[in-house]
C-alpha cells in the first residue's frame, strides 16, 4: 500500500492467472494453451515483418485482420473489432456496454475475471448459480440485468450450451447486452456468430491464443452489430489507439487464413480430449462434458488438493481450484499431445496405487 495509490487501486482485488513455473521437464497443463504451434504460415509472416517498417507505428485499425475475420465468418468489416487479446477485448466491453444502472449477470462457476473488471470499472454484478450437474439454465437468466456475459464453453467446466438456448437467451433480454465469450468455442461448441445479424444485443468475443496456438501474439475480436462495435472502438481509441503491433497483425491474419492448419490442430486436440476422457473414467474419474481444449475432473476417493500436489511432484502442472467448495475436487486439465497425455495418466496410476 502507498499513499501516493489512487483509491481504487485499494479495492482492487486483481485477476491471478494460471501459474508459469520454469521447471526442468515439465509437463504443462494448467493454462489451456494449444499444444501444436501455430501455423507455419504465421512463422513466414513474422519473419517478413522483421523490417525496417518497425520505426513506424502499426495501422490503428488493424485492418488485416478486421478484414481476416470478417471474410472467415462471412460479416461485414464494420462487425469486427480487435484488440490486444480477448482480455482487452473484454475489458472493453465491460466498460463500453455493461456498465449501467441494474447488475450484470455471470455464472457463479465462470472465468475469474469477469468480477475484476467488474470491481475495476466499478459495475455490480450478480452471480447466477449453475444447475447440479455444472450446467447454465437459461431461465435462470430472465431477471432485470444490465447485461448478461459467459463463456460458451463455460470455464471452467468445459460444458457448452446449446446454440438453441443461447438464442432463448437473447429473445428474453432484448433490452440489455449478451457477451458470448467463445474463448474455446472451436473445440466442440456451436458459435453464436451467425445470430449476430438478427440480435442487435448479442456481441460475440474470441481470442486467437486458443484454437490458432497464438497466446504469446495476444490477438482477440469481437464480432457484434456496428452500433456495438462503436462503442468499444471509442472506449479503445480514449485508452490505446495501437492494441496491436506489425507483428501481430501479420501473425494474426495469416493464422485465421490458413484454415486448413487450424481445422486440423482442432481435430487432434479433440480426439486426444476425448481418448484421454476414457482413460480417466478408467482410473475412477468422473469427467464433466467438454466441449473445450481442457477437462474438468474429480476422483471419487482422492482430493482435487491431493492429486494436484501429487502431479506437481511429478513436474505434471494442472489446474487446481479451491474456491468455490463445490469445484475443490474438480482438475482442470489442459488437453496436451497424445504423449504429454500418456504422461499424466501414468502419473495418476502411480499417485492413486494404494
Amino acid at each position: 500500500m502507498s499513499k501516493f495509490w489512487s483509491a481504487i487501486v485499494h479495492e482492487l482485488t486483481p485477476y491471478v492467472p494460471g501459474e508459469q513455473p520454469k521447471l526442468t521437464n515439465l509437463v504443462k497443463l494448467n493454462t489451456n494453451e494449444n499444444p501444436y504451434g501455430p501455423s507455419p504460415k504465421v512463422l513466414a509472416a513474422l519473419e517478413a515483418e522483421a523490417a525496417d517498417s518497425l520505426r513506424l507505428y502499426p495501422d490503428p485499425t488493424s485492418d488485416r485482420v478486421v478484414q481476416a475475420v470478417a471474410k472467415f465468418y462471412n460479416v461485414p468489416d464494420t462487425h469486427v473489432f480487435v484488440g490486444n487479446g480477448s482480455d482487452e477485448v473484454l475489458a472493453h466491453t465491460f466498460h463500453a456496454l455493461l456498465k449501467h444502472d441494474a447488475p450484470i449477470l455471470f455464472p457463479d462457476i465462470t472465468y475469474s475475471f469477469y468480477p475484476v473488471y467488474c470491481g475495476l470499472y466499478g459495475i455490480e454484478y450478480q452471480t447466477v448459480a449453475l444447475d447440479g450437474e455444472f450446467e447454465i439454465n437459461v431461465d435462470d437468466y430472465k431477471r432485470p440485468n444490465g447485461g448478461i456475459i459467459f463463456p460458451n464453453p463455460n470455464a471452467p467446466t468445459g460444458r457448452g450450451l446449446p446454440l438453441a438456448e443461447i438464442e432463448r437467451l437473447l429473445k428474453a433480454n432484448t433490452e440489455s447486452v449478451v457477451v458470448i465469450d467463445e474463448a474455446y468455442v472451436d473445440f466442440g461448441a456451436e458459435s453464436a456468430v451467425g445470430l449476430v445479424e438478427q440480435y442487435p444485443n448479442l456481441l460475440v468475443t474470441h481470442t486467437l491464443s486458443k484454437a490458432r496456438s497464438l497466446a504469446g501474439l495476444r490477438v482477440g475480436y469481437a464480432i457484434g452489430q456496428p452500433h456495438l462495435i462503436e462503442a468499444l472502438v471509442r472506449v479503445k481509441d480514449s485508452f490505446n489507439s495501437y492494441p496491436l503491433d506489425r507483428f501481430a497483425i501479420s501473425g494474426a491474419a495469416a493464422a485465421i487464413e490458413d484454415r486448413a492448419y487450424f481445422e486440423e490442430t482442432c481435430r487432434k486436440v479433440v480426439a486426444t480430449r476425448e481418448a484421454l476422457v476414457k482413460e480417466l473414467q478408467a482410473l475412477g474419474f468422473v469427467v464433466l462434458p467438454s466441449a473445450a481444449n481442457f477437462i474438468f475432473a474429480r476422483h471419487g476417493e482422492r482430493s482435487g488438493a491431493e492429486l494436484a500436489a501429487g502431479l506437481r511432484e511429478r513436474s505434471i502442472i494442472v489446474r487446481h481450484f479451491s474456491k468455490p467448495a463445490r469445484i475443490s475436487d474438480f482438475l482442470r486439465i489442459t488437453i496436451g499431445t497424445d504423449a504429454q497425455s500418456q504422461v499424466l495418466v501414468h502419473a495418476l496410476k502411480e499417485i492413486l496405487t494404494p
